[in-house]
């Protein structure tokens, strides 16, 4: 059984010794083992900590060895555990697929399915770990597919939960992934929620969320499901200059794909329609406010917002004229009216 260093001092009769070794190279040997002893016996538990996880991820990876934590670990969760031991061990888990690169690679798609298996747990705590698990485990390649696996579950997760961190952590590992065709379905059902979650006023799971609209509003069979997706009537307020930089430029990107996607021959080859309160008509429709927020955020003080605020109306304008003459972008039929009220 393990002891910590004062035990294992305190059995050494220092205090007779100590005079006679004081002066000597003895004392500072036996402080050495002692230490050495000290650190030897520490509990196994003690590992699960980030420090120690940290500790043997330079001592051993420094020295060419196999730790065995990330084994250990993986073992353990096979066994049954209460939500609050399943968390720290998924989470120093996650710590160990970073740290541990060479013994994450050695893993095997049993414990991807282990730790997909942990999704169906009770507990949200335990969810949101499994998922931050996934996505560091999505870095290596040989596991994409398999995580690929979870994705119609995790899809579930975030649009049935209404759970902010579960929000972030299932969309990251989302946003790691090429997302299959097999999924466009369960996409499509999900993408109400998807438009909730970006206009919520949680800006880590607004930037994940319009990530992922991002990627998907380039998919031709999802296009239309976007844009007719019903948004709140103060949905161009993502657009106010006072947002945070960082979602700004995502919603921007945003609106640049949809502006390019609508204006593409295989979308404007059908005569689309759309509900009132649809995505389309708070950025394209006639009654749309768009211009003006764009004009606004020409001058934003970020210059990658500026940017990109210069490529939206760019893109508009081209919507304008691409039914003119297709093959170029004319300013003869301006988006932004001059001395107009749209």
């Amino acid at each position: 059984m393990g002891m910590s260093i004062p035990q294992y001092l305190g059995q050494m009769d220092i205090r007779k010794s100590v005079v006679g070794l004081a002066t000597g190279a003895g004392f500072i040997y036996l402080l050495y083992k002692a230490i050495k002893a000290g650190i030897k016996c520490q509990p196994p538990l003690c590992t699960a900590s980030p420090i120690c996880i940290a500790r043997l991820a330079v001592e051993r990876e420094r020295h060419g060895r196999d730790s065995g934590e990330l084994r250990r670990l993986l073992n353990s969760l096979e066994y049954k555990q209460d939500e609050y031991a399943k968390s720290m061990i998924l989470h120093s888990i996650t710590r160990c697929v970073y740290l541990l690169e060479a013994e994450a690679s050695s893993c095997t798609a049993d414990d991807i399915s282990l730790v997909g298996s942990m999704l169906d747990d009770k507990d949200n705590s335990v969810k949101i770990q499994a998922l931050n698990t996934l996505k560091a485990f999505s870095g290596i390649r040989k596991f994409r597919l398999k995580i690929q696996e979870h994705t119609i579950k995790v899809l579930e997760l975030i649009s049935t939960i209404w759970d902010s961190e579960l929000h972030v952590a299932g969309l990251r590992l989302l946003n790691s992934l090429p997302l299959p065709d097999y999924v466009h379905p369960q996409l499509r059902r999900v993408m109400p929620a998807l438009m909730e979650i970006l206009q919520s006023n949680y800006i880590l799971a607004q930037v994940q969320a319009i990530r992922l609209l991002s990627y998907l509003a380039q998919k031709n069979d999802l296009l239309y499901d976007i844009l007719n997706c019903q948004v709140h009537s103060n949905f161009l307020n993502l657009f106010q200059s006072t947002q945070p930089g960082s979602l700004l430029f995502e919603v921007l990107v945003f609106a640049e794909r949809l502006s390019e996607g609508r204006n593409s021959p295989h979308y404007r080859a059908v005569k689309w329609h759309y509900n009132e309160q649809s995505l389309h008509e708070a950025l394209f429709g006639d009654e749309s406010r768009l211009a003006d927020r764009l004009l606004a955020l020409v001058i934003h003080p970020e210059e990658e917002v500026q940017i990109q605020a210069c490529k939206v109306i760019v893109s508009l304008q081209c919507s304008q004229d691409v039914g003119v003459r297709p093959s170029s972008c004319r300013p003869s039929h301006s988006y932004f009216h001059s001395g107009e009220n749209n």
